[in-house]
């Protein structure tokens, strides 16, 4: 085709702070429409299951944490090394190596899927038995109808690592948006159909519900197809505008993908291996330290990891968002040897992270009880879990910032030696926190932030040695947002026990209703306070200032 051998003109080159602000705006929309429409569909999902619906939950969330480990070992490393080549060719106009080395990352994704398909599939049953669920049986089942999506996912990875590698994140965002609209659906209807029209078993209609995936990703794959021909990448560049200089064998770049990813398959697995040692300690400990019966274990598992860590993944997103949008920007600056520019785009990517997740977390503990009960049955514990889940978002979103950061700016070794000191954090406090000080379900979460906690402040030493970032700067920044966000939490806080008299809040719809009045109090306070303080023009420059003479903000 003519277009593919002729170049398109130039577009106006953005800075790279308006690239990191407009991708972490894009992936942030994305993950961020992805992960509410994920909870919404809770409370119709939750409702015709009855009265197993906890343990329905339970049950979907068992299924899903090893599901999750497979589909990071098979494709969590190779969207964010395709992007990070790829934004290292395209910065040497080597465009004929950055298609090759997406046509090898698909080959390379195909057999991934299948040996991770493959591996679920046999692995099932042993996941199973370890696993709090009553029935070894149903969680076999759960899990074993995640297979079909481990086949296709890796290659809609890949083909998302491309377009990011490329600056271009709309497409990407859009495609998650895609992906969970289509498995909702699907998980709905089938929802319905087996419990309230066919009188069908729970523990069916889960497995319908885990099956959904498959769905999403394809018709995520089938428009992430579409768009790589409507946009402008490496494939618009004929061999004759390529630069040349670089020759790579095809097997050279499969090796170069294969070790490229590794290292962000080991830190991007680092959450979900987290979740499995819950789920397979979890129980051994409560059993042996406490009384409650097996039916009890699973339920408090079910509320804080199914519930509660379904809440905050809406927060999560935003750190999954921005590590995914600086890696090409910061690969990009190391290919250029930009050192001071990276420690420049490190320190803002920290900064940003911190200014939606502070108040993000601070607000969602403030109104955890009416938040919690709009989703699913009302429970002291439920809310408790959230409180403490919240403040956890925050370690979980900047390990994945950091985690990545490190490894597009060189930094593989370091950052992968950091996550083993925090597996060994969480696997020493796991059974103090949860068994011997009798914290039960908190202690999962208190481990969890201990283990992280470590692991990113060791980063952030790592970063500094590599960059030399202000560190003193970032240090007031964040204090600053820290401030800015109690400020904002303290006065929901009052505005939320005002509300506490008008409506109750262990109703559902009265806590529906409650919630837009607390949140719209909370963002504009936020708001109105990073505008007052400049803040938000340090960070998000241009924008602010321009919304900020539209108020007549002085």
């Amino acid at each position: 085709m003519d277009n593919q051998t002729t170049s398109k003109p130039i577009k106006k080159e953005l800075s790279n702070d308006q690239k990191m602000v407009s991708g972490s705006a894009w992936m942030t929309a994305g993950s961020m429409v992805s992960r509410v429409l994920g909870i919404i569909y809770i409370i119709p999902w939750m409702a015709w299951m009855g009265a197993e619906a906890n343990a329905a939950n339970a049950l979907f969330q068992i299924g899903y944490t090893p599901y999750a480990f497979f589909l990071a070992l098979a494709t969590a490393g190779v969207p964010s090394a395709i992007s990070k080549q790829i934004s290292h060719y395209n910065a040497l106009g080597e465009y004929e190596v950055s298609k090759s080395i997406y046509k090898q990352g698909l080959k390379l994704m195909a057999l991934t899927g299948l040996i991770s398909a493959v591996a679920l599939y046999i692995l099932a049953p042993v996941l199973a038995t370890t696993s709090p669920s009553e029935s070894t049986d149903d969680a076999v089942l759960v899990m074993r109808a995640l297979v079909p999506a481990l086949l296709i996912i890796p290659s809609q990875s890949v083909t998302r690592g491309f377009l990011q590698g490329h600056n271009t994140m709309a497409g990407p965002a859009i495609s998650q948006i895609i992906e969970q609209f289509a498995r909702i659906l699907f998980m709905l209807s089938s929802a319905f159909m087996i419990t309230q029209l066919l009188r069908g078993e729970m523990v069916t209609a889960v497995a319908y519900s885990t099956f959904a995936a498959f769905i999403g990703a394809l018709f995520s794959l089938l428009y992430l197809a579409w768009k790589i021909k409507r946009i402008d990448t490496a494939f618009n560049y004929g061999a004759e505008e390529s630069t040349g200089k670089v020759e790579v064998s095809s097997n050279a770049l499969l090796k170069g993908i294969i070790k490229t990813s590794i290292p962000f398959i080991i830190i991007a697995t680092g959450i979900t291996i987290f979740q499995m040692i819950d789920q397979i300690t979890y129980a051994p400990i409560m059993e042996w330290f406490s009384e409650l019966s097996k039916d009890a274990i699973e339920e408090t598992y079910g509320i804080t990891q199914a519930n509660a860590h379904k809440l905050i993944m809406i927060l999560t997103s935003f750190g999954t968002a921005l590590s995914i949008a600086t890696v090409p920007l910061i690969s990009n600056l190391m290919a250029k040897r930009d050192i001071k520019e990276v420690s420049k785009q490190f320190s803002k990517g920290v900064q940003l992270l911190f200014f939606a997740m502070f108040p993000a977390a601070v607000g969602m503990a403030v109104v955890a009880e009416p938040l919690y009960n709009v989703f699913f049955p009302a429970s002291d514990l439920g809310t408790s879990v959230t409180v403490v889940s919240a403040y956890m978002s925050i370690f979980i979103a900047l390990y994945a910032v950091l985690g990545n950061m490190l490894q597009a700016a060189g930094q593989t070794r370091p950052a992968i030696k950091t996550l083993m000191i925090g597996f060994a954090v969480k696997l020493i406090t796991q059974p103090l926190f949860v068994g011997i000080m009798g914290l039960g379900a908190y202690g999962m979460l208190y481990s969890t932030i201990a283990g992280f906690g470590v692991t990113c402040w060791l980063m952030m030493r790592i970063m500094h040695g590599a960059t030399n970032y202000s560190a003193s700067l970032l240090f007031r920044r964040s204090l600053l947002i820290l401030i800015l966000s109690l400020v904002m939490g303290a006065v929901t806080m009052v505005t939320r026990e005002g509300v506490s008299l008008f409506l109750d809040f262990e109703n559902k719809v009265q806590a529906g209703l409650s919630l837009p009045i607390m949140a719209a109090v909370g963002i504009a306070v936020y708001g109105y306070l990073s505008l007052k303080t400049r803040l938000a023009d340090r960070l998000i420059g241009s924008q602010a200032a321009s919304v900020r003479n539209k108020l007549r903000m002085k």
